[in-house]
């Protein structure tokens, strides 16, 4: 065939084996048909036409860093690499946009505004591997939405190769504009089964002010979910505020000794980044926590004692590692709920024998508990899904949503049609439909058309 010849295209089974997965567990991966990493949009729309033409299903990836299965490879299927795309194609001064191929690391993007003296708040846990495309695909937020909100509310406009290899161009790179409908918010966020996203315009903010930080202890959990609402209920908007549960910290200190005193059951960091107004954001932090339990809240004096604080939340990923498989959940649910979740997740723990450590990003009330598993143990599966399982139906009865940030892949594609109910899986299907009507954009992700994936 005449596309596996292009110089950017590979069929090496070894080279293959290395993209069939992202980070997810307990999702399978197929063999594909070859790997196709392109430079440039006409590389894509040449790949798409050939798809369409041959009906071959195509997987779009950026990074692989997904934790639902999004990337990984079906049979017979193209996976289409955009980690070459990775071009900053302009910074512009005068608007606050940045523009960006695909390929783009979140975090050699923040650097690059940085030295202009702007900002781009999407800061994903994974921000030094993950890419603005992929960052896209998933709708990605991070620590710093709380206040600054999550990947779509900064993208601008895109450029999208359709199934068929056609390129659309939508959105605009003004600060308003409602001119027909928004299938920028469409395509952010559909996990590549809809178009391929080539380029990227996302608004900038001027650079925030150098940040202060607290961290407050408690003997209860419900305690610091209280302290959550009522502290946000003031009317101030930290930069971040995140929750750690006992097993987490427990993970984190024997990872690397932070001193924290003993029989710690939850933690909340918060960091405030108003300049001159962040001491008094923390002192109201202080107050509030104090006045619901907490058994004591360190403040920072500048941003360098700050950043040591802050480190037991940076330091979470790592330390979870260490304990083995895991599957990640990422569920959100309303804030007044938050202790009903955080409690509930403890009592799944229990009733399913399976260590479910659980943080997140609580000033959002998206929470990731991580289910601990041994992948050599049959029964030990069993009970992590089962868990797993159960957290997603805590979290919908909840009033809450089976993802927050990490997106549908295949990990939750049935809780999908669970939260949709069957009028919102119907809409999704003709859209698809509309958008795709072959069914080859990362088919068996999402949503699935009955009689085509």
């Amino acid at each position: 065939m005449e596309l596996l010849d292009a110089d950017f295209v590979t069929t090496d089974p070894a080279i293959l084996e290395t993209y069939r997965y992202d980070q997810a567990g307990f999702c399978t991966a197929g063999t594909p048909l070859a790997l196709a990493r392109p430079r440039e949009t006409a590389e894509v729309a040449r790949v798409l036409r050939f798809a369409h033409e041959n009906r071959i299903p195509v997987v779009p990836q950026g990074a692989r860093t997904g934790l639902s299965g999004g990337a990984n490879a079906v049979d017979g299927a193209i996976l289409l690499s955009l980690e070459r795309m990775d071009r900053i194609l302009e910074v512009d001064l005068d608007n606050h946009t940045a523009t960006v191929q695909p390929g783009v690391i979140n975090s050699v993007l923040s650097r690059a505004v940085a030295e202009h003296g702007l900002f781009y708040p999407p800061d994903p846990g994974s921000w030094e591997m993950s890419t603005i495309g992929g960052n896209v695909a998933t709708n990605a937020g991070g620590l710093c939405c709380v206040k600054y909100g999550v990947t779509s509310d900064f993208v601008r406009e895109l450029e999208v190769v359709l199934a068929d290899g056609r390129v659309l161009r939508t959105g605009r790179r003004t600060a308003k504009g409602v001119a027909g409908y928004d299938l920028v918010r469409l395509m952010v966020g559909s996990e590549g089964t809809l178009g391929v996203v080539t380029e990227v315009t996302v608004a900038l903010r001027p650079s925030a002010e150098k940040p202060l930080t607290a961290l407050a202890f408690f003997a209860a959990s419900r305690d610091a979910c209280t302290t959550v609402s009522e502290f946000l209920g003031t009317g101030r908007r930290p930069s971040i505020l995140e929750f750690m549960d006992r097993p987490t910290v427990e993970a984190v200190s024997a990872y690397r000794d932070l001193g924290f005193p003993p029989g710690v059951e939850a933690v909340l960091v918060v960091q405030s980044d108003r300049g001159a107004a962040a001491a008094d954001d923390l002192e109201a932090f202080a107050k509030v926590a104090r006045s619901c339990g907490a058994t004591e809240v360190l403040v920072a004096s500048d941003p360098a004692e700050g950043e040591l604080l802050i480190e037991a939340r940076r330091l979470v990923g790592i330390a979870l590692e260490k304990l083995g498989d895991r599957l990640i959940d990422d569920v959100c649910v309303p804030r007044s709920r938050l202790a009903e979740f955080v409690d509930g997740v403890a009592a799944i723990a229990a009733e399913y024998g399976v260590d479910i450590p659980c943080c997140g990003h609580a000033g959002d009330g998206n929470m990731h508990p991580n289910v601990v598993f041994d992948g050599s143990d049959p029964d030990s599966v069993l009970r992590g899904q089962s868990a797993f399982d159960a957290i997603m139906a805590l979290g919908l009865r909840l009033g809450g949503t089976i993802t927050g940030e990490h997106g549908v892949g295949m990990l939750k594609r049935a809780w999908l049609e669970t939260e949709l109910g069957e009028v919102g899986l119907s809409v999704h299907r003709a859209v698809k439909r509309a958008l795709d009507p072959l069914g080859i954009l990362n088919p068996g992700k999402v949503v699935r058309l009955p009689g085509v994936d």
